[in-house]
């Protein structure tokens, strides 16, 4: 028995090495999606970044190494489609994303608080709240550009912030500084917009609330703690993982509906541009990583501020 027993711990795996067998099983599915499908899309784009890319006389496709022209061009010559330079569209669609990225995951988060509270009501409430997500969100932004939607949305969320009643108010009954003002008062005036994005997050959010013990709150409130400290101390370092989650989900999903993709395909295929559309596309990307990059960095150092 004994001998089995040592026999059995011989092949017994590590916690350790069990969390990464069991992490790396969980994303091979993606890992298979990405090189069947991605990796020489991807590989190809690259490639004719730095050629000229042409049709031949038999058909197929001609490419002529070009080096850097696609990308010297791409930043030199090209336009975009409303006729300004590739430089302005980045710096506009960065600053856009990284303006709209932490609005979107605090009003989600918001959301998902409201939506996990307990009242009466609650199960309508988040059928409200999810009901776009189910029939497709796409369905219901349709709707709004409709004129009947436009204008029930304009009554509904107009008086108060219509005709920037909000900013006069603000500047009025508060010492914010100018620009804030008028940040908060353009933000406020996209509200609807602004929820139409925070589906997914809100979902994402209320399933990190959900997985919360409620013996965590139990232990908070036998401390002293009121609902200021323990939403602060408790429930936000609980869902740091979630959150690390949800913005990258974000920012993923901003870049992709920026107007940045909607010219890499005028590039590639209404200009017949393949070369400068495949230059778009790599720099699109490094764009991304280097964004994400930046997201994560501001994240880890604000996880060693709070650990401090």
């Amino acid at each position: 028995m004994k001998q089995s027993g040592i026999k059995n711990n011989k092949w017994k795996m590590k916690y350790s090495t069990s969390k990464k067998v069991n992490g790396f099983i969980f994303i091979l599915p993606w890992l298979l999606g990405f090189v069947i499908f991605f990796a020489v899309p991807i590989t190809n784009t690259i490639l004719y970044s730095f050629n000229k890319v042409d049709v031949g006389n038999g058909g197929g496709i001609v490419l002529t190494f070009s080096g850097l022209q696609n990308y010297i061009d791409l930043f030199t010559k090209e336009v975009t489609t409303l006729s300004y330079p590739i430089q302005r569209m980045f710096a506009d669609e960065n600053r856009n994303i990284f303006t709209n990225l932490p609005l979107i995951v605090i009003f989600s988060l918001f959301l998902a608080i409201l939506a996990n509270a307990k009242f009466p009501g609650r199960s309508i409430v988040r059928i409200i709240f999810f009901l776009p997500i189910v029939l497709g969100l796409q369905l219901i932004v349709d709707w709004t550009k409709d004129s009947v939607g436009r204008s029930l949305i304009e009554t509904a969320a107009g008086g108060m912030f219509g005709n920037h009643m909000g900013a006069r108010l603000l500047f009025q009954y508060t010492f914010l500084p100018k620009n804030v003002v008028l940040f908060l008062s353009a933000v406020i005036g996209n509200i609807f917009q602004l929820i139409t994005r925070t589906g997914v997050q809100t979902m994402i959010f209320l399933a990190g609330l959900q997985s919360i013990s409620p013996s965590h709150y139990e232990v908070a409130k036998i401390e002293g703690a009121n609902s200021y400290e323990v939403f602060w101390k408790v429930t936000i370092p609980l869902l740091a993982n979630v959150t690390v989650f949800t913005v990258i989900y974000t920012l993923i999903d901003l870049f992709l509906s920026s107007d940045i993709a909607v010219e890499v395909y005028n590039f590639a295929f209404t200009k017949s541009k393949i070369g400068i559309g495949s230059a778009l596309s790599v720099v699109y990307m490094i764009n991304v990583l280097v964004a994400l990059g930046i997201v994560l960095l501001f994240l880890k150092v604000v996880n060693l501020i709070e650990k401090r």
